[in-house]
């Protein structure tokens, strides 16, 4: 019997874990899927509307995560410093808002008036494009090579730099280390590490 009920939890577990557990996403070298998400000004962003653009800093985030919040000023001056250069930020919010009402369309737009942001910031509404890409947690970055029209190559894949807390003490700035090597035609030096951050608010679970 308690082989039988050990049996039947493993079963459960595995069974809640199939609902909670998102896909396993994309790696370094793989090409990342174009998409078409609602932007906080009501327009429609694709990444293929940026026909001069070099490549892409995908970034998943949102409003309510204390992690996010740290990183919001930094995501605003990746943007500004890469955005003439070819590469610009676009920011995805992945949270279900029944799940995080601070995630709402609504608090969104709200909260990119507040900041001031100079980047598109999306609403995965259905998290299919959360799933694709495989990010886990706020902020979840990827890097994006473009290498033709509609070719979207990952270059790299984690957090912005070493430190969340303070900016100023950070001593590993990943994202930025990663486009200056792509802009230069040199190798990323390091290509992935682990996102920091909340975890992501799924709708079905």
């Amino acid at each position: 019997m308690k082989t039988l009920s050990t049996i039947a939890i493993i079963t459960l577990l595995l069974g809640l874990g199939s609902f909670t557990l998102p896909p396993a996403g994309y790696e370094v070298g793989d090409y990342a899927r174009n998409f078409d998400l609602k932007n906080v000004d009501g327009q429609t962003i694709s990444l293929s509307d940026y026909e001069d653009a070099k490549g892409f800093i995908v970034v998943f985030t949102c409003n309510e995560c204390p992690y996010a919040k740290l990183y919001q000023d930094r995501i605003n001056e990746l943007n500004k410093a890469y955005q003439d250069k070819g590469f610009p930020v676009i920011a995805i919010n992945p949270n279900d808002p029944e799940r995080s009402p601070a995630d709402s369309y609504e608090n969104m737009q709200a909260r990119a008036e507040e900041k001031d942001y100079s980047f598109p910031y999306l609403m995965d509404e259905t998290q299919d494009i959360t799933r694709a890409y495989g990010a886990t947690n706020t902020p979840h970055v990827y890097v994006l090579d473009k290498e033709g029209e509609d070719k979207f190559r990952v270059a790299y894949i984690g957090t912005i730099d070493n430190n969340y807390k303070d900016a100023d003490k950070a001593n590993k700035h990943y994202v930025q280390d990663a486009v200056n090597a792509l802009l230069n035609n040199e190798e990323v030096p390091t290509t992935k590490t682990k996102a920091i951050g909340c975890g992501i608010k799924w709708s079905n679970v």
